[in-house]
């Protein structure tokens, strides 16, 4: 009897075989896991690749940390899998880009994967990071590409200022055609000492075609500064520095022959910029020039020039144009003593452009008069220097005339006829009487006075308040002994009085430096008997010389002045404010003593 074998079962029997030997045989490979580098020596403007490859799947696979470089790149997972000649071969791998961060020898530690339940490490491997090298011959990789495609530029608008004239500094990103910018972060922000700074913001980024170098780029402004330098000599600009991210072309191409792009990253820098700021000129520089610097127009006007006495009228003192318009002060007015005049408002409508500041800022004084009479208000001089044509212009305000047309007159005056003498009155009738010598006497009873409760309690009541007495003169004698006690107590009541509205406005920078600064002119009028219009420093240090007062007392009087003057541009925190006020509290009190 014969076996009849088909021959598909043949076919079935002999691949069953063959699975079953490469599956075999594959069981038997040995499991690796390798550490790969692109190259072991390489410069630090170069990129470095790190493969960790295996031959059988694994899983949680865990990098060792990459000291001295940062990851540009990955991790990149790829699976390729293959039979030849019967032999199935098998190989992941995870990869990495590195980018050095500084030279020196470095070593890559050991990293982790678990195939079939045991844990597999690969072999350190030491990388020398050399000086930049020039490698023209070597292909490019998509960090080499995004090296040479991207420059951040920082383009300042003069480089030899003078001081308080306006620089305009605007970041530039320049970017080749070839590639993309997909996004950017700031790495760190340039801190602008020794200069007045205001950012201009950039609301939408526009790219325009320019030349760079000599080929043709593409460029965004990023951000606008506006500087007025606070110091003459030599200043340096702070570098900003960006991450940016990119999308780089490669060579291949999709399904649908799109080409595909691949994303890299670049730190760009502005790089450190210099100026030298020239100091103004001293030759023509006029007596009352207080700092102005550009080009500016100047007014002083009222609201009326006619008005009885007790009402009021604003005087406006202002100056218009384009320059360090919150950098120097207004002049003041010089008025007559018989008009009273009040701590002026402060006010500005000033906005900043890449050209610098410009608009108006003004005083506004109110004034009341107390006689009738007609008072000049005398022309003022505002002075400035024009960095264009390098010379100093002082600009005079018409002189105006205030007619107090009815009220009290400065001076008591009597009027010719217009007393009355007194008359005397002159006695009629008879002016001598008759003196009676008998009087009508009636007793007043049984009530006697002598030994009545109300006597006794006359009589015994001072003798209770002599222990009360004694007691008070004993507190008063320690009280009048504790002389710098009491000072110190007068002192500090003054202060609380003078200071408590600029207490309520604790927190509130502009109200409470208003309030602080009307304080201390307040105090001044109280005790040195001076008028609002009198008050400039010069003449407040020259009473403070006169009446002996501490050059520190005086130092800090003028300081915490200026501090209220600076606010109304400075940025002034709830700790400065509070220390204003406590040492405004300990110079009132230091004062009171000395005056």
């Amino acid at each position: 009897m014969q076996l009849a074998i088909r021959p598909y079962r043949i076919v079935l029997f002999g691949l069953a075989l063959f699975l079953g030997g490469s599956l075999f045989a594959q069981s038997d490979e040995e499991v690796t896991f390798e550490l790969k580098l692109s190259k072991e020596k390489l410069g630090i403007n170069e990129r470095l690749r790190v493969e960790f490859v295996m031959n059988k799947d694994g899983d949680n696979f865990n990098p060792p940390s990459f000291d001295g470089f940062q990851v540009i790149m990955g991790p990149s997972q790829s699976i390729s899998s293959s039979w030849i000649n019967g032999k199935r071969s098998f190989s992941k791998s995870y990869s990495y880009i590195l980018k050095p961060i500084r030279q020196g020898s470095f070593t890559l530690g050991q990293a982790t994967i678990e195939i079939a339940k045991e844990t597999y490490k690969t072999l350190p491997k030491k990388v020398i990071i050399t000086a930049a090298v020039d490698n023209p011959n070597a292909p490019k990789t998509a960090d080499d590409v995004a090296e040479e495609s991207l420059y951040l530029v920082a383009e300042v608008s003069k480089t030899t200022p003078f001081l308080n004239e306006a620089v305009s500094v605007i970041y530039k990103l320049y970017i080749s055609p070839d590639i993309s910018v997909t996004n950017f972060r700031p790495l760190d922000s340039p801190k602008y000492n020794n200069f007045w700074s205001q950012d201009i913001p950039v609301t939408k980024y526009n790219t325009q075609n320019e030349t760079f170098n000599g080929k043709p780029y593409r460029s965004v402004v990023l951000k606008r500064v506006v500087l007025y330098p606070q110091k003459s000599g030599k200043l340096y600009i702070e570098p900003l520095s960006l991450e940016v991210y990119v999308d780089v072309p490669t060579n291949r191409r999709d399904f649908f022959g799109g080409r595909i792009y691949t994303q890299a990253s670049k730190t760009v820098s502005a790089g450190k910029r210099s100026l030298n700021v020239r100091s103004l000129p001293e030759a023509g520089k006029p007596l009352g020039f207080g700092g102005a610097v550009g080009e500016f127009d100047f007014t002083v006007t009222t609201s009326k020039t006619s008005l009885n006495a007790s009402e009021s009228l604003q005087a406006k003192v202002q100056v218009n144009g384009k320059g360090n318009l919150k950098l120097f002060q207004l002049p003041e007015p010089e008025l007559p003593s018989a008009l009273e005049v009040y701590e002026p408002e402060f006010d500005e409508s000033v906005r900043t452009t890449a050209t610098g500041m410009q608009g108006k800022v003004t005083n506004n004084y109110t004034i009341v008069p107390s006689f009738r009479g007609r008072y000049p208000i005398p022309s003022i001089s505002f002075s400035y220097f024009n960095p264009k044509t390098e010379t100093y212009t002082t600009l005079n305000s018409d002189e105006i005339t205030i007619n107090v047309q009815e009220g009290p007159t400065d001076n008591l005056t009597t009027t010719p006829g217009s007393t009355n003498p007194q008359k005397i009155p002159i006695a009629s009738g008879n002016q001598f009487h008759f003196i009676k010598t008998q009087s009508n006497l009636t007793p007043i009873g049984n009530s006697y006075f002598f030994g009545s409760k109300t006597f006794y309690a006359l009589l015994l009541g001072p003798l209770l308040f002599i222990p009360l007495i004694m007691l008070y003169r004993k507190k008063k004698a320690a009280w009048e002994a504790d002389v710098e006690g009491n000072r110190l107590k007068v002192a500090n009541r003054l202060a609380k009085k003078f200071l408590s509205a600029a207490k309520k406005e604790l927190g509130n920078k502009e109200g409470f430096y208003i309030a602080l600064e009307r304080a201390l002119h307040n105090y001044l009028k109280a005790k040195l008997k001076i008028e609002t219009s009198e008050f400039s420093k010069e003449r407040i240090l020259d009473l403070f010389k006169g009446k002996n007062v501490d050059d520190s007392v005086r130092a800090q009087f003028i300081e915490l002045l200026k501090n209220c003057e600076m606010a109304r541009y400075s940025p002034f925190t709830n700790v400065q404010m509070k220390d204003d006020y406590d040492k405004a509290s300990r110079v009132i009190s230091k004062l009171d003593k000395q005056l």
